[in-house]
C-alpha cells in the first residue's frame, strides 16, 4: 500500500467485488457505521474475473481491480478460506471450489455440505487423533480506478467439529468452531461472528486505515 492511499476511501459509493450474497451482507454491515453505500458487482452487472492466482492476495486483487476498472469507482474484494493444518493448509484459496457441483448443465452451483463432508472424509482418513486445527483467512483489496491499491489480510483460528451444527452463516460456518468458544459460527449471533471473524480482523486493519 501506498501512504497517499490512507484514508482515500472515506463515505460515498464503494463496489463489493462480489455475486455472493452472504458475503455482501457481511461486508455492508461491517462498513454502515462509516457512511459508506454498497454496491455489489452482481447488482452493477459486472462480470466474474477469472481467479487464476494461487494467493488470497492475488486473487482479491484480480477482483478487486475488475470492479473499479468496469465501475469507474473504489472497489473492494474479499478472498477467504479455511486452511486445515493436517490438511497441508488445504482446501485454502480453493475453498469455494471445493463446493462446486453441477446442479443442471451449465449451471454450477454450491453444494458446502458436500465440501465439509470432503474436508471431514479426508481427517478420519487420517485416523482419530488427528489434530483438528484450522484457520480462516480473509484477504480484502482495495482497488482505485486510477490503478492504486491497499490489502489488509485478517484470520479466525479454531478447530473442526463433525457433525454441522447452527443455521446461521454461510460456507464452512456450521463446522467452523472459533478459538476460545463451544459454539459454531453458525450457531453464534451474527453480529457476535462479525466481532470475531477473520474478515471482522482483516476490517479492523482497514478502518483503522481508512477511516481512522
Amino acid at each position: 500500500m501506498t501512504p497517499q492511499n490512507a484514508g482515500r476511501l472515506g463515505s460515498g459509493s464503494l463496489v463489493i467485488a462480489t455475486h455472493n450474497a452472504g458475503k455482501l451482507k457481511e461486508i455492508s454491515a461491517l462498513l454502515e457505521p462509516y457512511g459508506v453505500k454498497c454496491l455489489s458487482a452482481g447488482s452493477l452487472g459486472l462480470p466474474e474475473p477469472a481467479e487464476t492466482g494461487t494467493t488470497f492476495v492475488q486473487n482479491a486483487m484480480i477482483k478487486a481491480r475488475a470492479a473499479a476498472e468496469a465501475a469507474g469507482l473504489p472497489a473492494l474484494a474479499d478472498d477467504s478460506g479455511l486452511s486445515v493444518e493436517a490438511l497441508d493448509g488445504r482446501p485454502g484459496v480453493y475453498t469455494a471450489d471445493w463446493a462446486e457441483r453441477q446442479w443442471f448443465e451449465g449451471d454450477p452451483g454450491r453444494d458446502w455440505y458436500m465440501a465439509m463432508g470432503k474436508v471431514e472424509g479426508m481427517l478420519q482418513a487420517k485416523g482419530p487423533d488427528t489434530p483438528r486445527g484450522c484457520a480462516f483467512h480473509c484477504v480484502l483489496a482495495v482497488a482505485w480506478p486510477d490503478g492504486d491499491s491497499a490489502v489488509y489480510e485478517g484470520k479466525a483460528p479454531g478447530t473442526l467439529t463433525w457433525p454441522p451444527r447452527g443455521e446461521m452463516g454461510f460456507g464452512y460456518d456450521p463446522v467452523f468452531v472459533p478459538e476460545g468458544m463451544d459454539k459454531t459460527f453458525a450457531e453464534i449471533d451474527p453480529a457476535e461472528k462479525h466481532r470475531i471473524s477473520h474478515r471482522a480482523d482483516a476490517f479492523a486493519k482497514l478502518v483503522a486505515e481508512q477511516f481512522g
